[in-house]
């Protein structure tokens, strides 16, 4: 990929909490652990870039009319505070100012708010919309549709590969397939550092050793993700942030702060 530019500005926003068994997150953990759902907003000189759109907004109202049980199951935490709009607003954008959303995958965490972007151009890997629609039994309970359903006819392209955004090198698409069909993760490259942000490639630090999650799309192609993260990581001196990680949530900064 060629290395000639870089993007402005990085922001980290803070999305809703859940709580859950560790050993959902990665083979072989265990234990009670409370999970952050960033997402996260970039400024090129060619646009406004989302990714991911965390839960649906209507969560912060009642979490439970939206997800139902499984609201209760993973302790999501909403406040209405949190809501991306607000959270944008705080920042000096508006929800039109965006103008490229990609979806790290199709997992109802990550989409709850892409209906919230008609007018901008939005990304997924080859599969993962298709897949959402018609998952396996085992993964029903992990997407909703009803996200999804109010995208249709929005500018939607489907990626089988990496992808350059910008052309420049500055933010990269990575094909990352294993978490879901068409998974992928992105690389941020600003004028001080490189940050490499996993999305579901990896959930836990501990789990960089190679560890998948027990009911990921495809547990080969997962594992073999985890190891080009860790490459591309190496490859690029770049600074990798995990984002399901509560330890990142602690280390990292967020919004109002920024990198760049």
């Amino acid at each position: 990929m060629a290395i000639t530019g870089t993007a402005n500005k990085l922001w980290a926003i803070h999305g809703p909490k859940m709580t859950l068994e560790s050993g959902l997150m990665m083979v072989g953990a265990s234990g009670i652990v409370t999970i952050p759902v960033p997402s996260f907003l970039i400024q090129h000189e060619r646009g406004l870039v989302l990714f991911d759109t965390g839960l649906a907004p209507a969560a912060t109202q009642d979490a439970e009319a939206v997800y139902g049980e499984l609201a209760i199951h993973v302790g999501m935490d909403c406040p209405e505070e949190q809501q991306l709009e607000n959270q944008l607003g705080n920042l000096g954008f508006r929800l039109s100012d965006v103008t490229h959303v990609i979806a790290s995958h199709t997992h109802l965490d990550h989409t709850g708010g892409l209906y919230l972007f008609p007018h901008a151009k939005l990304y997924a890997g080859a599969g993962d919309l298709r897949y959402a629609f018609w998952p396996d039994p085992l993964d029903v309970g992990v997407y909703r549709r009803e996200d999804l359903e109010l995208t249709r006819g929005f500018d939607w392209t489907h990626l089988s590969g990496d992808y350059d955004l910008f052309g420049d090198g500055s933010i990269v698409i990575l094909h990352m397939p294993g978490h879901t069909p068409g998974n992928q993760s992105l690389l941020v490259r600003l004028p001080s550092q490189t940050l490499l942000l996993s999305g579901d490639t990896v959930h836990l630090r501990a789990a960089m050793d190679g560890i998948p999650m027990g009911t990921d799309y495809n547990t080969y192609d997962a594992k073999r993700s985890i190891e080009r993260l860790a490459l591309i990581r190496d490859q690029h001196a770049a600074t990798l942030w995990i984002g399901h990680d509560p330890e990142d949530t602690e280390i990292f900064n967020f919004a109002p702060a920024y990198y760049e």
